[in-house]
């Protein structure tokens, strides 16, 4: 038996996200149930249908608050481009990489659980929040060139979402086969360097 916890007015909505995130990280996003984030929780199987309709909207809820907080870490780090545009995006990729570390639980839940982003308003902006941060730091890094020069922005931030994507889960995760000499954040940074520098985003 697990002893229920009491928990005040307002706080059993985090509760339930934080205990959900917390099962992700240990079991994946497609097994976790409402009932185990709920004992997780410490309340009863009924409590949380008092804030979600079902397991999938309780999912979306940890897909948001995730991609809030990754919205927030790549706007500290791009820091509206300085000291230079090119270290500032640079960052950028380590933040993303730290925050796949350190939030494994929502980053699943964002990245990994096929829930559908574009069904959920409040979920697509936040995604849009934090796909917002790399088409800024994108156009900040083409303003060296002239306007009929400019590969299109939204490319640029894709493709670097994809290739962050990529090394995350090549590299970060610790799975068998996956070792490397090279580290998750050295390799980001090369390869995005070469992309770069190939569109004529920067120079040698």
């Amino acid at each position: 038996m697990v002893e229920r916890k009491p928990y005040h007015h307002g706080n059993l909505r985090q509760a339930l996200v934080d205990a959900t995130s917390a099962l992700i990280q240990e079991m994946g996003p497609q097994a976790f149930t409402l009932t185990e984030a709920a004992r997780r929780a410490g309340v009863s199987p009924a409590a949380p249908y008092r804030h979600f309709k079902g397991r999938e909207d309780l999912l979306e809820e940890v897909a948001r608050q995730g991609f809030l907080e990754f919205a927030d870490r790549l706007e500290r780090a791009f820091d509206d481009g300085r000291p230079k545009p090119l270290s500032a995006f640079l960052r950028m990729g380590q933040a993303y990489l730290d925050f796949a570390r350190d939030r494994p639980g929502f980053y699943m839940a964002m990245f990994e659980s096929g829930i559908s982003i574009a069904g959920n308003a409040e979920l697509s902006r936040a995604s849009e929040r934090a796909q917002g941060v790399l088409l800024r730091a994108a156009e900040t890094l083409a303003e060296r060139l002239p306007p009929g020069q400019r590969p299109p922005a939204r490319m640029v931030a894709n493709h670097i979402w994809a290739l962050s994507h990529g090394v995350v889960e090549l590299f970060s995760r610790g799975r068998p086969g996956r070792r490397s000499s090279v580290e998750p954040s050295e390799m980001l940074e090369s390869a995005a360097i070469i992309y770069l520098r190939g569109l004529g985003l920067i120079s040698d």
